[in-house]
């Protein structure tokens, strides 16, 4: 079965189903911050604080959840069930989280506000993760993976412009940006869509490959093994410098747009910018990664990306010319992502080839928790960075824009590099078929 070409309807549901897990969480990366600081009131550094707490603690969370699915053995199989029985409470709760209390004190809207944003992250975990842990069961085959990575990109290029550009004409309809009853209208739309996309991936995605380890094992010594997996290492350490600067965008690109540019229009263009490029990339990363290998693609776009990040800052007062040099660069940037999915997939098999069981749950919780916490990283650091300089919605500084004009270019670039410097170290390129034909031999013994 690890052989069969897969379905198109599979294909389809596997790809939206990160469009159901990260719409919600989309829309509250990009407008969370902007809603908790000017709708709600809350201090800048206590947000960044809600945002580093909640995520550090996913760290026990995401590892927790990875063992379970290994542990996990069912009639629906190992990652299924969790998504039939999360999909309607991460809805729920991804609306809640923009429902503030309007009249209540200061300090019980910080409570209330940390209490929901880690019950979206908690349910995150328990449906994202083991999504991560089903591509290696559903095909082993390298360009079915490529495939599904590609799908799994379309899925969240929908998932970032449906929760950025479609957020803004729905928050105008409702008053603006400074307006509560725009963020509650989205989030619930949002949390329909998600719902249905988390329900179909469930019904159409089957695990076909899987192995006949124990259901109870130690801990800590597959943890230990974990931690000895290069290939694993290097997908966590890029998906973490991913993250960081992903969260890090989402969160500065509205004050960018509206302090630096002066443009607010434009962040309904740079945000699902991001988001096009993905959907656009999802199309032809296949074929050249599959081409030039993980590694060698990668630091090709990357650098191209790094490249046109730094001329940003000398085109600020051509809007054609900035957006055009903007686009270029997350088209560059967005096959990275594509790679990121296989990656995660292939640590599977240089596990397994290490130490000859696969374990899914553990390896993609790891990662997952990489994302997660890259993202709290990201997004705290813009909020620390506006409570630094001085940020005030009402009186904006110019030390404050110049603070959020050098954080953007100087942060981004920063990160490229870094992400160039890990996958440098990717194990996999030209190995994948021999891996898998020792893990035949091995198994056939």
């Amino acid at each position: 079965m690890s052989g069969e070409r897969l379905r198109l309807s599979e294909k389809l549901s596997y790809g939206f189903g990160d469009m159901g897990f990260s719409l919600p969480y989309n829309m509250a990366s990009g407008f969370l911050l902007l809603y908790y600081i000017n709708v709600v009131g809350l201090p800048a550094a206590v947000v960044g604080t809600i945002f580093l707490i909640a995520r550090l603690m996913d760290a026990v969370i995401d590892m927790a959840v990875g063992i379970a699915i290994d542990r996990t053995r069912s009639r629906w199989g190992r990652t299924r069930p969790y998504f039939l029985f999360t999909a309607i409470p991460y809805a729920l709760v991804s609306v809640a989280i923009f429902a503030v209390p309007g009249d209540w004190s200061q300090n019980a809207q910080i409570a209330y506000a940390f209490v929901t944003f880690k019950l979206l992250g908690i349910l995150m975990s328990i449906g994202s993760i083991p999504y991560t842990a089903l591509m290696p069961m559903m095909t082993d085959q390298r360009d079915e993976r490529l495939k599904l990575g590609g799908m799994r990109s379309i899925g969240t290029s929908v998932g970032v412009v449906l929760g950025t550009a479609a957020v803004q004409p729905i928050l105008a309809a409702y008053g603006g940006e400074k307006e509560p009853g725009g963020y509650l209208a989205a989030a619930s739309i949002f949390g329909v869509l998600s719902l249905l996309c988390i329900l179909a991936l469930f019904r159409n995605c089957k695990e076909r490959v899987v192995d006949d380890a124990p259901q109870r094992f130690p801990i800590l010594p597959e943890i230990g093994k974990m931690l000895r997996n290069r290939a694993w290492l290097v997908s966590f350490a890029f998906c973490l410098v991913y993250f960081i600067r992903f969260g890090g965008m989402m969160g500065i690109t509205a004050y960018f747009a509206i302090e630096v540019l002066r443009a607010p229009w434009m962040i309904g263009v740079m945000l699902p910018a991001v988001a096009g490029m993905l959907l656009l990339s999802a199309f032809f990363a296949p074929p050249i990664l599959a081409r030039t290998g993980i590694r060698k693609g990668c630091v090709l776009v990357l650098t191209i990306a790094a490249a046109l990040f730094a001329l940003l800052p000398m085109v600020e007062d051509q809007p054609s010319m900035f957006l055009a040099l903007y686009i270029a660069a997350c088209l560059a940037n967005s096959i990275t992502i594509t790679a990121a999915f296989t990656m995660i997939a292939e640590t599977v098999d240089y596990h397994e080839w290490l130490y000859a069981t696969r374990k899914e749950g553990l390896l993609s919780a790891g990662v997952s928790l990489a994302t997660k916490v890259g993202m709290a990283l990201g997004t705290a650091g813009i909020a620390f960075v506006l409570a630094v300089s001085g940020y005030d919605p009402d009186a904006v500084t110019d030390g404050a824009r110049e603070a959020i004009r050098w954080t953007y270019y100087g942060g981004v670039i920063a990160l490229l590099l870094a992400q160039i410097g890990v996958v440098l170290a990717w194990p996999m390129d030209g190995q994948h078929d021999r891996i898998r034909a020792d893990i035949a031999l091995k198994a056939a013994a």
